[in-house]
C-alpha cells in the first residue's frame, strides 16, 4: 500500500491500464498531437488515473459496450413520455408568497416553474403532462397555504 492507501499492483492493473488509454485518448482528441502535447498528456493521464483509482478502485467487473448501446438507443425513447408546459392559475395573493410556491415547485421532481405572471399565472415545466400535475400542485398550494397562513384568492387556508 501507498501512504494514500491505494496499492501499486492496482495502480498497475489492466482496469488502471484501460483508464490511462481512455485519458490519453481524450487528451489527444481535446488538444491535438504534437510530441511536447504527447508528453504533457502522459502526464496527465497518469496523474488522472492515479487520482481515479485512489477515488474509484479498479473492480473486477467489466466494462460492456454493447449494455452502452442498448442503454444510448433506450434513453430517448424514455425522454419521449410527454414533456411540455402547463400553465397552472395560483391562488396566492402577494408576489413573495408567489415566488415562495415557485421556489417550493422548482424542488418537487419533473416542475420546473418557468415564468411567472403578474396576475398569479405559472408556467411550469412538465416532464410528463399526462400526470395530474395540475392536481398536485393544487395539493401543494393549499398545504403552501396553510403553513404560512398566506392569503388566497381561490383556496381557504384553514380548510
Amino acid at each position: 500500500m501507498t501512504a494514500l492507501g491505494t496499492s501499486v499492483s492496482s495502480l498497475f492493473s489492466l482496469g488502471a491500464l484501460r483508464r490511462f488509454a481512455l485519458y490519453l485518448a481524450l487528451w489527444l482528441v481535446l488538444i491535438g498531437f504534437t510530441w511536447t502535447d504527447f508528453a504533457v498528456g502522459v502526464l496527465a493521464a497518469a496523474c488522472a488515473t492515479w487520482v481515479s483509482v485512489l477515488l474509484l478502485p479498479v473492480s473486477g467487473e467489466r466494462f460492456s459496450p454493447t449494455a452502452l448501446a442498448r442503454l444510448a438507443v433506450r434513453l430517448p425513447w424514455q425522454a419521449l413520455i410527454a414533456p411540455g408546459f402547463i400553465t397552472y392559475s395560483t391562488g396566492l395573493a402577494s408576489e413573495p408568497a408567489r415566488a415562495a410556491f415557485c421556489a417550493l415547485t422548482s424542488l418537487q421532481p419533473g416542475t420546473l416553474p418557468v415564468r411567472a405572471g403578474q396576475s398569479g399565472e405559472l408556467l411550469i415545466h412538465c416532464l410528463d403532462t399526462s400526470q395530474p400535475v395540475a392536481a398536485q400542485l393544487a395539493a401543494e398550494e393549499k398545504q403552501f397555504a396553510r403553513v404560512f397562513g398566506t392569503g388566497t384568492k381561490n383556496l381557504k387556508p384553514h380548510d
